[in-house]
């Protein structure tokens, strides 16, 4: 796919991003010694995800992107993983069923511990120390021994990725995705609320629609898919040093080169996207489907210069523009970057991510994230591709099963005062699971109505 290409070139070029360590040579050991690692993922894996994303940017599918802002140590347990494993399988089956689109669903679990940020450093109280990077560079605490970037916690992140993996693989395979468990899924502290009264109605016309189907002879023996899943996860490849040695040669498939084993699916955020950089020039060079974080401030051209760099042979399947404009420039500028990929041919899958570009902090000294613009911008997405008369691919959001008051609204009513109660998050502001299936039956509504408006579009157009 690409040539003159090694896991190593992008340290030729600007790495933005990066942390500082210390002790070059215990990063040499620690690197060294991830390289012997067994990968986390196989290409056979990897390349099943590209074939299901191809689908999704020819129009036959929907991909669903979701989890943590930045995975912590500190809250590495199983139920934490199985409560938002078990959300995304909601936001799924109401997606799937409500939408009537087949759904990918891709979690940022298992390897998403590293953030871009603002600044290197921050100041409290007259005193400047480097900035929390994400658990797998440095610690959250104020003081100057956890804020030292510690190569060690690479391998605590391989670790914790690992285990995470192999918990998502038994609930995806191993029976607890069975649709005929669905009214099981839902969590304790959305009981009650309007929104699982909504899913409980769901739920009751999937397990009649399941009985009808069984008794025609269809059920989970004949129709494995019926008890299991596939799931993918997915980070941002922004600790290089990191996705450089978990970087394999596939010698397995007949396909070949390259791939990223630290996730199926990985993406260069909007801070680390310029086409002479590093990240891109990491990013060019493997197999992985691949997303491209596409803020405001992206212009059409660079935006094609950077797809024929990620995808130089036009592959369906391969990229994924994850477009975070904010609510307010939205509807101004999106449409000229579709407007330009889609004049060009370029294949690629338009995914939203709501929550990058609506961040705001709170009068009581929160950062938050307001519900409503939060849906008004996935509107404004899809107002957009209804208009351009292109597919709306995707949704990309920092969710958690955990009960916590991060964004403000929702069904709960989550104002500015119970942010303080239950926030929990390491950087960026999460849904909790009444917010998200809120949002996700908006998005369902707005995927039933563009498929019914596709039939029509093509009688127009002949």
């Amino acid at each position: 796919m690409t040539t003159q290409w090694n896991p190593e070139g992008w340290r030729q070029r600007p790495a933005l991003q990066m942390p500082e360590y210390a002790d070059d040579a215990g990063l040499g050991a620690v690197l060294d010694k991830l390289r012997s690692f067994p990968p986390l993922v196989f290409a056979g894996e990897v390349n099943a995800l590209r074939r299901r994303l191809a689908q999704v940017s020819e129009g036959n599918g929907f991909l669903l992107q979701g989890g943590d802002c930045a995975e912590s140590f500190a809250e590495f347990h199983p139920d934490n993983i199985r409560d938002t494993f078990r959300v995304l399988m909601q936001m799924a089956v109401v997606l799937t069923f409500g939408g009537a689109v087949p759904v990918v669903k891709v979690g940022r679990m298992a390897g998403q511990f590293a953030k871009p940020r603002s600044s290197p450093t921050e100041t409290i109280d007259g005193v400047e120390l480097p900035i929390y990077r994400g658990d797998i560079v440095n610690g959250i605490d104020f003081d100057a021994a956890s804020r030292e970037p510690d190569p060690n916690r690479l391998l605590t992140a391989y670790s914790q990725a690992a285990a995470t993996l192999n918990l998502l693989r038994a609930f995806a395979q191993g029976g607890y995705a069975d649709l005929y468990k669905i009214h099981r899924w839902n969590l304790d502290f959305v009981d009650g609320t309007e929104t699982a009264a909504r899913y409980g109605e769901l739920c009751d016309r999937i397990s009649e629609a399941l009985d009808f189907m069984e008794a025609c002879g269809i059920n989970g023996d004949s129709v494995p898919e019926m008890r299991q899943t596939d799931f993918y996860t997915s980070h941002e490849a922004l600790l290089l040093n990191y996705e450089e040695a978990m970087t394999r040669q596939d010698t397995i498939t007949r396909i070949g080169g390259w791939y990223d084993t630290s996730a199926h699916m990985v993406w260069v955020g909007d801070r680390t996207r310029q086409a002479d950089g590093a990240h891109i020039e990491y990013c060019r060079g493997i197999n992985n489907p691949l997303g491209l974080k596409a803020g405001p401030t992206l212009d059409p051209d660079d935006l094609l210069r950077l797809i024929d760099i990620l995808n130089p042979d036009n592959d369906p399947g391969r990229l994924t523009l994850i477009c975070r404009m904010g609510d307010d420039q939205v509807m101004e500028k999106l449409p000229p970057l579709i407007r330009t990929v889609e004049r060009e041919g370029r294949k690629v899958v338009w995914s939203c991510d709501p929550m990058h570009g609506n961040t705001i902090k709170s009068s009581t000294g929160y950062k938050t994230r307001p519900f409503d613009r939060i849906l008004a911008e996935v509107r404004g997405f899809f107002a957009v591709h209804q208009a351009e008369g292109t597919h709306a691919g995707g949704v990309h959001v920092e969710m958690t099963g955990k009960d916590v008051t991060e964004c403000l609204g929702g069904a709960q009513l989550i104002d500015e005062e119970q942010l303080a109660s239950r926030y929990h998050t390491h950087c960026d502001p999460r849904l909790n699971a009444s917010q998200s299936l809120e949002l996700t039956f908006l998005i369902a509504e707005m995927l039933k109505q563009q498929r019914a408006e596709r039939p029509q579009a093509a009688e127009a157009a002949q």
